[in-house]
Formats: C-alpha cells, structure tokens, sequence
C-alpha cells in the first residue's frame, strides 16, 4: 500500500522545484524586452540594407552597370591569373585558349546578328591554331600561321557564298570578306602574343606586369574619370571616356608599372615608367577600337556573358594590343634585369 505520506512529499517538492526555475523564465517583461530589443535589430539591419542598396542603385546608375559583381568577378578572374603564372606557367594555357575562343565565338555571333555572314566553327578552328601557336612554336610560325589562317577562312567564305547563291551584293561580300581576316587578327593574333611572351624566360613576370599595368590604367581611368571627367576624350566613339580619366590612367598606370619593375622585375625604375606609358596608349587605343566596333554594329556590349562587365571581348580590349607591346618591352629592356 502506497504511505499517504510519500503523496505528501511529493507534492511538497514540486513547488519547490517550480520556485527553482529562473525569474526570467515566468516574468514576462523579459520575453517582451528580448522581442523588443529583436525587432528593433531587425529594423536597423533592414535600414542598413535598404541604405546600402540605394548607394548601389546610384553607383549603378553612375557607372552603367553593376559594380559590387563586376568587382567579384574580376577578383576570381585575378586569382586564377595570379594562381597560373605565379606557380605553373603553362597552366595559363588552359585559361587563355578557353577565353580567346570565347571570345572569337561571341565577336562572330555579333557580327552575324548586324547582317555580317561569318563562319563560326572555321574561325574558331583556326583561332585555336593561332593561339596555341604562340607558345609551342617560335614567333616567326605565330605570323606564318596567322596569315594562313586568313586565307583560309577568307576562301572558306567565299566558297560558302558561291555554294549560298543568295544574290548578296558585291559589297556585301567584300564586307564579309574584310571581316573574316579581322576576326583572326584582332583576337587569335593578338592573343598568341601573350603566349609568345609566357614562353620567354621569366616571361611569365612580364606578362603579369602587363596586365597590372592595364588593369591599373583601366581602374585609374574609371575612378578620376567617374569623379573629375568633365572633357570627353572621343565623344563620337566613347562618350564617357574623359581627359581627366585619361590623366588618372597615365598616373596609375606609371606607377604601377614602375613598382613592378623595382620589386618584382629588378630593373630601372625608368623601364617602369616607359612601360607604364607604353601599356597606357596601347590600352587606350584598345578600348577606343573596341568601342568603334560595337558602334558600328550598334551594341553595347560584345555579349552577356560576364554580368557587370558585359563580354569576353570587353574585358580584353585592352589586353590584346598592349601584348605585343608588351612583348617589344621585354625584347628591349630584359637584358636590363638586374643592372
């Protein structure tokens, strides 16, 4: 039989555990001031966010494109520049040839959308030979093989509008024609030159100190342009492109190269300079050819590709004219290294 008493005590404890349980828990003011203090961090993280979107709104708005992605994806594309040349050099063969076929398939597909007719799978065939060119073979085959590679797409072309018979005019042809050598020389060609320099001995610094030194000109560019343009540099081929911004260039792009061939080239401080100067004029007249391109096919940008910077093309605008230069900088000024 079950003692009255032990019913008695356990009905004695059970308060006493009850009074054991922290104030806190059974005073409702506390729940009230833990849901306050929650909705009011909810607020401000809410304000904050909503502050923040409306400063990328009006960058947006400014720049004409999304700048916080653009810079994400330029930052990936960095490492993997950096990560190529830095510890296995022909590695970057396998991030250059992907990005210059990428870029001959959507300058075709451009052409072909303002009435151009362009044989795609030839030019990218022939693309890749030239390319590739630059780095398993000697310079003197990189031009041999690039003319030859002209040829042929040129004749493929007029053999695919002999077999077409669609009645095009003889200027429409000749156009087509022009076309297709242009395509090889301005990408492929031009390209394999970044190749041609990854080859050479310590090549693979060079070839980084010209990117930096573009991508230094390209930002300074941006950046004084962005805050002090107010004269245009060529109104009728790239409207926001302003002498202030050119200004600020010149001077991002002279110091960076010119640290670059202190600390990381060991020559003269002077070579750093001429290079920066150098890479600076044949960025911008990249850009601005590029820019009179997508003119005259009436865009804006080469493809979608690359959200925030538009396509391939245009972020190599700048690049592919600044190789050979570049590489005309090593031939002058390698010998120097160490002097």
């Amino acid at each position: 039989m079950t003692d009255p008493s032990d019913s008695a005590a356990t009905d004695d404890v059970a308060p006493a555990h009850l009074s054991a349980r922290p104030a806190a828990e059974t005073n409702p003011s506390f729940h009230e001031q833990v849901r306050a203090a929650r909705s009011e961090l909810e607020q401000q993280v809410g304000k904050a966010r909503a502050d923040f979107e409306q400063v990328q709104d009006r960058i947006n708005e400014r720049t004409g494109r999304n700048l916080l992605l653009a810079t994400l994806i330029a930052l990936a594309i960095g490492a993997v520049v950096l990560g190529t040349l830095l510890f296995v050099k022909w590695l970057f063969l396998l991030f250059a040839l992907p990005v210059c076929l990428l870029g001959v398939y959507e300058f075709s597909r451009a052409l072909q959308t303002s009435g151009r007719r362009v044989d795609v799978w030839p030019h990218l065939a022939a693309a890749l030979v030239i390319t590739a060119s630059g780095f398993f073979l000697d310079h003197w085959t990189h031009w041999v093989l690039t003319f030859v590679a002209v040829a042929f797409v040129i004749v493929w072309r007029l053999l695919a509008q002999m077999a077409a018979a669609d009645g095009r005019t003889y200027g429409e042809v000749l156009s087509d024609v022009l076309v297709a050598g242009l395509i090889q020389i301005y990408v492929p060609f031009l390209a394999g030159f970044t190749l041609v320099l990854l080859r050479q001995d310590q090549g693979e610094y060079w070839l980084l100190a010209m990117i930096v030194t573009v991508v230094a000109a390209d930002t300074g560019a941006y950046a004084t342009g962005l805050a002090l343009g107010r004269h245009p540099m060529a109104p009728r081929i790239s409207p926001k492109k302003t002498w202030e911004g050119f200004a600020g260039a010149a001077v991002a792009a002279a110091a960076a190269a010119t640290l670059f061939a202190i600390f990381v080239l060991h020559s003269p401080a002077w070579t750093g300079v001429v290079f920066g100067l150098v890479m600076l004029v044949s960025a911008t007249l990249g850009d601005l050819g590029e820019s009179m391109i997508k003119r005259d096919l009436g865009i804006k940008d080469m493809s979608s590709w690359l959200p925030g910077h538009g396509g391939v093309l245009d972020r190599l605008d700048s690049i592919l004219p600044s190789a050979p230069a570049a590489l005309a900088m090593y031939v002058l000024f390698f010998p120097l290294v160490g002097s």
